[in-house]
């Protein structure tokens, strides 16, 4: 049985109380769920009329269950039983949670570094790859598609057996898959990409993969009818109210996995909140709590503590707590109803991105114009060379440690954050997240670590659009052997450095402080940067 579960505590539970009440008069649950686009004001009014049809996806999703099981059979033919994925935002990250949560294995690729995709080029005899992309001119999906194309090819296989793609209808992708004779399942072109887990964008992987997305509908289903429910009780309205609503506005939502089983879900999340909200100089910010609940936190933040469907829920303490509990299909839908209510408490439109766009324009304007290898650092120590941007605020030391004591000092120490920006492989380097927690312990602030080029598509709206209280540190490395982009003029490694400068260069312009921090030499430097972030830097 599907349920869902919100409480809260101290000012979560005072901002519930304060606010529920006035989304219930203004029948906004109802209004959300009916497609309303005025629920967030005129001037959202235009993108929202085209962005609410997640609201009907438990129901309007359900003739993608037989198509993905056809579809499976159909690629049993080729022996596969290694899928992988090609996408990027909400399109990796839904099919990620929802393969961990079924415990069912799926490569996910959302990276532009060569290393990185190289190292998913393997096992061509029993892979089928699923390459996701909303727009169709997402460069980083391309790029991959391009590049297991050409693999197959070059194997004596033919991609067209073992490449699907997804995408909205009329897209670029959509025409040319079509054309060179691809197998095409068609996303629904009314939800955005981060609301997109519960289309085609989720189900298509995940199914391939093994996960059961019937019952993953089923347990949003079920959900549906109470969270279109203009009632005090209704679980959307008092996490939206939660996030978004108190007074003052705590801008940082700290999420602990409590023991949900939902496997990965913080980081969907994530992408979700930071994506839609942080724009106009506010929102809030999610912080994926890396090592577990702190002993105390801040009193600009709420602790989101995402726990088991069958747990007790009164474990939730502290100045400002939501405990949330609920199967993955419900949850889905509830924090896309949650985050939709936050944006009209916030008074900004929850479904665009424009400082996502304008880090992609940056990176396409390096790639045109090619990588600069004339920047030369301000120093460098050891096997890392230091660059800054966003404003003349180091000193004249020359040391990794001093450069860092530097940017923290341009730290808020009340309503600041510090953002650890990795362009590296988030397997092979994953145990680099752990510097969160050290750095979050030595500044007593809250800490983000997003994997490049991933978190541009989520944390990354954020970090431009959200309010100007973020120091940044960027690490970047070059790849031990770069790898070409079939049929382009640039390679992965050139296109991974471009979207890193185009990212810093974009914060630079919006007055944020950047520590760049490159590794000319993988393994020593990553060395050195996690004793510099971690407890030894302190």
């Amino acid at each position: 049985m599907s349920t869902l579960a919100v409480s809260a505590t101290g000012a979560a539970a005072d901002a519930v109380a304060a606010r529920v009440p006035g989304l219930v008069a203004d029948r906004v649950a109802s209004r959300l769920f009916a497609q309303d686009p005025t629920l967030w004001g005129p001037d959202a009014e235009d993108e929202a009329a085209k962005r609410l049809s997640w609201t009907s996806l438990p129901r309007s999703s359900r003739p993608l269950v037989g198509e993905i099981a056809a579809l499976r059979a159909t690629l049993e033919d080729v022996g596969y039983d290694r899928v992988v994925l090609c996408g990027m935002g909400g399109s990796s990250l839904a099919p990620e949670v929802i393969c961990g949560t079924a415990g069912r294995p799926v490569v996910i690729l959302d990276s532009s570094d060569p290393d990185v995709v190289r190292g998913a080029l393997h096992d061509l005899d029993r892979t089928v790859v699923v390459v996701s992309s909303k727009s169709g001119s997402t460069v980083e999906t391309d790029s991959q598609r391009r590049a297991f194309v050409q693999a197959f090819r070059d194997a004596g296989l033919d991609p067209t057996e073992r490449l699907v793609v997804v995408t909205d209808p009329g897209s670029p992708l959509d025409e040319q898959a079509r054309g060179e004779g691809y197998r095409v399942v068609n996303a629904d072109p009314e939800v955005g990409g981060r609301y997109s887990a519960l289309t085609a964008f989720g189900l298509v992987p995940s199914g391939l993969a093994g996960a059961d997305v019937e019952a993953l509908l089923d347990d949003a289903e079920a959900v549906a009818d109470l969270l279109a429910d203009d009632d005090e009780a209704n679980p959307a309205l008092r996490l939206g109210a939660a996030m978004a609503g108190t007074e003052p506005l705590r801008d940082k939502l700290l999420l602990v996995d409590a023991g949900t089983e939902n496997v990965g879900f913080p980081a969907w999340a994530e992408q979700l909140i930071a994506e839609s909200t942080g724009k106009q100089g506010t929102g809030v910010l999610p912080v994926v709590a890396v090592g577990g609940e702190p002993a105390a936190v801040t009193d600009d933040v709420t602790v989101a503590r995402l726990v088991a469907t069958d747990a007790d829920d009164d474990a939730a303490t502290g100045a400002s707590t939501v405990t949330v509990a609920g199967p993955l299909g419900a949850q889905f839908l509830l924090w896309e109803a949650a985050t939709a209510v936050a944006g009209r408490l916030l008074s900004i439109n929850p479904f665009d991105q424009p400082d996502v766009e304008s880090a992609k324009a940056a990176a396409r304007d390096l790639l045109e114009a090619g990588i600069d290898d004339s920047d030369a650092p301000a120093f460098t120590d050891g096997a890392v060379e230091v660059r800054v941007a966003g404003g003349d605020w180091l000193s004249g030391t020359h040391t990794l440690a001093t450069a860092l004591d530097d940017l923290l000092a341009q730290l808020d120490c009340d309503r600041g954050y510090v953002a650890v920006m990795a362009y590296l492989d988030r397997e092979a380097d994953a145990d680099l997240e752990n510097v969160a927690r050290d750095l979050s312990d030595r500044t007593g602030r809250p800490v983000t670590f997003g994997w490049g080029p991933r978190f541009l598509h989520s944390t990354g709206q954020y970090h431009k659009g959200g309010p100007a209280t973020g120091v940044y540190v960027q690490v970047t490395a070059a790849p031990a052997q770069d790898l070409a982009v079939p049929g382009r003029d640039f390679t992965f490694g050139q296109f991974i450095a471009a979207q890193a400068g185009g990212d810093a260069a974009v914060l630079a312009d919006h007055g944020r402080p950047v520590l760049r921090l490159h590794l000319t030499d993988h393994d020593a430097g990553l060395e050195q940067v996690r004793e510099l972030l971690g407890r030894g830097g302190a």
